[in-house]
């Protein structure tokens, strides 16, 4: 059978584009890619790009404080919304542009309307004009999920997040993930009133209890209410803004109410199922390590696969996805040690286990150190940082690492080289420390706090 495309990719983020872009260059396939929404995804247009501008918005506030405290003259007036969102849109636009210009320069065909699987070989698009390609790559990602509950449609996700048209004086955001905790911190820099309600008994459920622990601290310390063990039981209009009622047996009006409880895989009504694609519980599209599913012509990479939802991941599994397809070299996505940084204030960055789940592997050792870091410290602040190795026991192997700290995720990149490569404690100990630095602490850590 003759087909129009080696390929069709349905989805345009980080994942599809990459993806597409190199099965095109790189392998001289035929590709298709149809993108219902704006090219870039998640990441790009509702996600890491315009939640890390506002994350540097948002800190220059304390950072003004700190100039002071050094002996600058600074006045600050206030934060200008209008301004930053129009300067964020335009910068949106600006990379939605290049990964067009990346796709079109790669010789990838495009098309902006949704697409959905008619069959094993066929894509078929909303304008009703089908599409044939050998193979088929799902590449949809995820959408934010609301509770279901009366008047949550009144509540904001994070997509709209980031197009509000002012400042809200006051914000509540439901979820303690790492979405919420973000949000919490960028609003609270900007001068909102924050509070923050989580069902659990501590935020960041799954990350090393103790470097949680304090991320959790220092957001209240910076002015977060911050309230765990507490869910909303109901919400409706109250003039302009949204009256919530909640577990705690509180009433409180807000301006706003940002729902961050939650992403699900983006497949409803794509025709899987009925192409023979299988599902998991949450929607999730179930593939095997080299990202094929059920279905042998039909891959999927990325959030709708619910592996690991990092845009990272899913270029590593596009590229792979392109190994093994186009260039007949099976390559398994390795999903072990990966490390990843959180954008709260105070940020995180781990890789490897946590405390926690290295205790279920053997004994283990942990290693770790607390301190109000030198600037910080010369300004009057209180803030502290963190800096935690997890070690086993029996091989020395540093099994995790993190930092709780200013700068976190640039200092996990390169640490996580070394867990990676499987590194010792001796090894670390054996690294000369740059002083003065928070990092240096890695190197620095002679004696166990806890064994185990």
């Amino acid at each position: 059978m003759a087909f129009d495309y080696d390929l069709f990719v349905i989805g345009g983020g980080s994942g599809g584009v990459r993806a597409a872009r190199v099965a095109a260059s790189d392998a001289g396939a035929r590709v298709g890619l149809a993108e219902a929404s704006r090219y870039g995804g998640t990441c790009v247009i509702r996600g890491c790009v315009p939640k890390k501008l506002m994350v540097f918005a948002s800190e220059y506030a304390p950072a003004l404080a700190d100039a002071q405290a050094f002996g600058w003259q600074i006045e600050a007036t206030g934060f200008d919304w209008p301004a930053f969102r129009g300067k964020l849109e335009a910068e949106l636009d600006r990379l939605e542009g290049i990964y067009r210009k990346m796709l079109a320069g790669s010789g990838v065909e495009t098309f902006d309307q949704r697409a959905r699987l008619a069959d094993p070989h066929t894509v078929e698009l909303a304008d009703g004009t089908r599409k044939t390609a050998r193979h088929i790559l799902i590449a949809t990602g995820g959408w934010p999920v609301k509770p279901e509950m009366e008047n949550a449609d009144l509540a904001l996700t994070s997509n709209e997040v980031f197009h509000l048209d002012a400042l809200p004086k006051s914000l509540l955001i439901v979820g303690g993930g790492y979405i919420a905790c973000e949000f919490a911190g960028i609003f609270n820099g900007l001068g909102t009133q924050v509070t923050q309600y989580y069902r659990g008994a501590q935020i960041l459920r799954g990350f090393d209890d103790e470097a949680r622990g304090l991320v959790a601290e220092e957001m209240q310390q910076a002015g977060v209410d911050l309230h765990l063990g507490t869910n909303i039981l109901g919400m409706e209009r109250d003039g302009s803004g949204l009256r919530v009622k909640a577990t705690n047996g509180t009433e409180r009006t807000f301006d706003q109410v940002l729902f961050a409880t939650g992403r699900a895989p983006n497949t409803a009504g794509m025709g899987l199922e009925e192409a023979g694609v299988n599902l998991g519980r949450r929607g999730e599209v179930m593939v095997d390590e080299y990202s094929q599913t059920s279905v042998p012509s039909v891959y999927a990479i990325g959030d709708v696969t619910d592996r690991l939802n990092l845009t990272p991941v899913a270029i590593r599994e596009g590229m792979a996805f392109v190994e093994t397809v186009f260039r007949g070299n099976p390559t398994p996505v390795d999903h072990a040690s990966v490390p990843t940084a959180i954008f709260t204030q105070p940020e995180m960055g781990t890789v490897g286990l946590s405390e926690e789940a290295a205790r279920e592997h053997g004994p283990i050792e942990v290693y770790c150190t607390s301190f109000k870091p030198m600037h910080k410290g010369f300004a009057g602040r209180t803030d502290r940082v963190l800096m935690k190795l997890v070690v086993c026991a029996e091989t020395r192997r540093v099994l995790g690492c993190h930092i709780v700290a200013p700068g976190a995720g640039e200092m996990i990149q390169l640490a996580g080289i070394a867990v990676k490569m499987g590194a010792t404690k001796e090894d670390f100990d054996r690294t000369v420390a740059v002083h003065p630095t928070m990092s240096e602490e890695i190197v620095t850590m002679r004696a166990p706090v806890r064994t185990g």
